[in-house]
């Protein structure tokens, strides 16, 4: 059974930091990319991050490069995004997801998601 688990959300002032944690379990972790995604309220889900099965490639959405790094850690199944210098319009689920042996900016490419963890950033 595939089961993505997302922690580490909270509120933090604007200018503030937060590390994302998605611990995985049920599947060749080290086979697949994986993604991290988000979803502010009244918008659809948008991706943040992605990053290769073995970690060497990373893609980001223009609004967080130079600000998130998505990594992970393939003995332990898990998946990180650490977030710097966050601003209010970085308020939203988020949500970690599996995604195919290649890295792809596609979501429908992405197959089992967790169920999200929020995110606020005040002003």
């Amino acid at each position: 059974q595939v089961k993505l688990v997302e922690s580490g959300g909270g509120s933090v002032q604007a200018g503030g930091s937060l590390r994302l944690s998605c611990a995985t379990s049920g599947f060749l972790y080290g086979y697949y990319s994986m993604g991290w995604f988000r979803q502010a309220p009244g918008k659809e889900r948008e991706g943040v991050a992605v990053i290769s099965p073995n970690g060497r490639d990373t893609m980001y959405a223009d609004s967080v490069k130079g600000r998130f790094t998505i990594s992970r850690d393939n003995p332990k199944n898990t998946l990180y995004l650490q977030m710097n210098t966050l601003a209010p319009e970085d308020t939203g689920v988020y949500y970690c997801a599996r995604g195919p042996p290649s890295t792809v900016w596609n979501f429908n490419a992405f197959d089992y998601w967790g169920q999200g963890t929020q995110v606020t950033v005040a002003s």
